[in-house]
């Protein structure tokens, strides 16, 4: 992803303006990001820093958050159920890359040195991290 000060680059706000108007125009429905290029005319560099700037500028003016959904592409959404189900299943995609980088990096690390400071640092951490996003994950409405 591209750091702050380039998704802020004129450029980028020109593409996130883009990007909000095609997508105000499909609402409620959504775009998948190939459509989201040929829509806005962009190339997909463009698309991404226009998302990326995009997601900041939402965050700053109150707008309704941008989600992205297998079924429905990009979109806005304002619908609490929607917004939580996304919401979850990016901390479910984060807690696997967690749980892959402690059991394929980490843990082999820990063999190596297992006195090491920084090793048993960085595993109480994460296994920390990986405990937080796994109750969150978990989470549902009874």
């Amino acid at each position: 992803m591209p750091r702050a000060s380039e998704r802020r680059s004129p450029a980028a706000q020109r593409h996130a303006d883009t990007v909000r108007f095609v997508l105000f125009e499909v609402r409620p429905a959504g775009l998948t990001f190939n459509q989201l290029v040929r829509s806005g005319e962009l190339s997909p560099h463009q698309t991404r820093s226009g998302l990326a700037c995009l997601r900041d500028t939402i965050a700053e003016r109150g707008w309704p958050p941008l989600i992205w959904t297998r079924k429905d592409g990009y979109k806005f959404c304002a619908d609490p159920a929607e917004l939580q189900a996304y919401e979850v299943a990016v901390i479910r995609g984060k807690l696997t890359e967690i749980r892959l980088f402690i059991t394929g990096t980490v843990a082999p690390h820990a063999a190596l040195q297992p006195k090491g400071r920084w090793i048993k640092h960085l595993n109480t951490s994460l296994s920390s991290v990986e405990s937080t996003l796994a109750v969150i994950a978990d989470f549902t409405d009874a």
